[in-house]
């Protein structure tokens, strides 16, 4: 149920792909980052005023944001700064390879994993076409890759020590004040926060559903080893291209629709039918309030 569930959820992430790509053609990238996690933080906060859930305020937990969020901020910032300079197809397959570098970061080896990986690699490379050539763009994404990487592989352990929902809580509050002096230096113009449709939809998506998807990962990984997390990610491209074809209107070819079938029949032999065993959680434990 875990992994049926971050499939699913893998579909919303595809879909940030188009939404964030549309609505910077109205907003600067950073400036809209920060009003996704301001949404994001907003609708967090709200759900534990609801619940009346105590926040958790820990010294370690509180450590454990901070590592985790400074490579969700890297990633974001690398990504979304990236996709001015590259392509939309770069910089999905580029994203997509913290499949390689979670399993290296973990020396986690097996035959399964790596043929799930070779074919998730190549049907990466059939469905977005990359360029051979690299630009600033790439290599900026290339650094999101292993921002992502790290913070899969830091959610792994830190969700099954600490509180998970206040993990989350205290990483959307951090990012939300990081990007508070960075938009004040990218200087938007007022016009590029007006309430149009575009710029709605993708903090709907980005803001709403993004934060919701974030919370189901949070879940799962608990109980599914970070390299098959990342695994299933790797099926957000082939989301996205899907999604692109749909609602934007962008061609996907016949090798495009074979890559998307690589990927999915590698997130099934590598993911959904894995059963590797998480090492056992950390004996200092901080248990939920």
């Amino acid at each position: 149920m875990p992994r049926i569930a971050l499939l699913l959820t893998t579909l919303i992430w595809g879909a940030t792909f188009p939404a964030t790509k549309a609505a910077l053609e109205q907003i600067p990238p950073l400036s809209f980052t920060f009003l996704r996690f301001l949404l994001g933080a907003v609708l967090v906060g709200t759900w534990f005023l609801l619940m009346r859930r105590p926040l958790v305020r820990g010294r370690e937990l509180l450590v454990a944001s901070g590592v985790t969020t400074v490579f969700l901020f890297l990633g974001y910032t690398l990504q979304t700064v990236g996709l001015q300079y590259t392509s939309a197809s770069n910089s999905a397959f580029l994203t997509a390879l913290y499949v390689i570098f979670v399993p290296l970061i973990l020396r986690r080896f097996d035959g399964r994993s790596l043929l799930a990986t070779a074919i998730a690699v190549i049907g990466l490379w059939l469905l977005v076409k990359p360029s051979a050539g690299m630009n600033i763009g790439d290599l900026l994404t290339l650094g999101c890759a292993a921002a992502f990487a790290g913070h899969i592989v830091c959610l792994e352990r830190f969700t099954r020590a600490f509180d998970a929902p206040s993990l989350l809580a205290w990483q959307m509050a951090a990012m939300t004040l990081l990007f508070v002096p960075i938009t004040w230096w990218e200087q938007a113009p007022a016009s590029a926060f007006a309430p149009t449709a575009v710029l709605l939809i993708g903090l709907l998506v980005t803001g709403v559903l993004a934060t919701g998807a974030f919370a189901v990962q949070m879940w799962v990984q608990q109980v599914v080893p970070a390299q098959q997390v990342a695994l299933v990610f790797a099926s957000e491209p082939a989301y996205a291209a899907w999604l692109s074809w749909y609602f934007l209107g962008e061609t996907l070819d016949l090798q495009g629709w074979i890559g998307s079938a690589l990927i999915l029949s590698a997130v099934i032999i590598g993911a959904l039918e894995g059963r590797t065993q998480l090492p056992p959680p950390s004996s200092g434990a901080v248990q939920p309030a």
